[in-house]
């Protein structure tokens, strides 16, 4: 691993929406009122599975320091639920020659976004075929959401888990491994009668 992220500094905050206030969306949809029980871990870890729009008003904001230029670049790529705010190199602002700069240059990187787009954007940053740097920066983000989130966490996954297999055009083989036959039945572990059986 190159040390070009050994000055990264990665936090992760909740900006709003409560679990509570996730189900409430839910019961309007089906018409019900408002709800005072405690919600469980394991009720958001299945909203957030089956992805419907009540996950949506919740709102977390995450904060790259000492990004290189190009890993960011590869995080703008993401545009559905997402706002990017990246520290600009504009000569006319900052007094630097942006000639200068190398792509390894540090930015700060900040993203507001949605439990949706932690999901997307795991899908395509966790898998094997993504640059490592970006992979590795993406997995610092997901250690600091499990903090504050572990139920969002655990539905972060590369695309081959969250599909059951590889679409990519030149696979890693990842899917054809035992490792992935445990991650995928993790994933699915307890929903809608799962029950994780790895010989499945």
């Amino acid at each position: 691993m190159s040390d070009i992220l050994k000055d990264l500094k990665v936090t992760v905050t909740h900006i709003s929406g409560t679990s509570r206030e996730v189900a409430d969306r839910a019961r309007t949809t089906i018409g019900l009122g408002e709800g005072d029980k405690p919600i469980s871990d394991n009720y958001m870890r299945k909203m957030y599975l089956c992805e419907h729009s009540p996950i949506r008003t919740q709102i977390y904001k995450i904060k790259l320091e000492n990004l290189p230029t190009w890993v960011s670049t590869h995080f703008v790529r993401h545009k559905i639920g997402v706002e990017h705010f990246v520290s600009t190199q504009r000569t006319d602002r900052t007094n630097i020659d942006r000639n200068s700069k190398s792509q390894d240059s540090p930015v700060t990187h900040e993203m507001v976004l949605n439990p949706q787009t932690f999901i997307t954007i795991s899908r395509k940053r966790c898998c094997n075929c993504a640059s490592l740097e970006t992979r590795k920066v993406w997995n610092m983000v997901l250690d600091e959401l499990e903090k504050i989130n572990a139920p969002l966490r655990r539905a972060c996954v590369p695309d081959c888990v969250y599909r059951g297999w590889c679409y990519e055009y030149k696979s890693c083989n990842y899917h054809k491994t035992r490792a992935f036959r445990i991650q995928l039945n993790e994933y699915r572990d307890n929903i809608n009668g799962y029950g994780g059986n790895i010989n499945e």
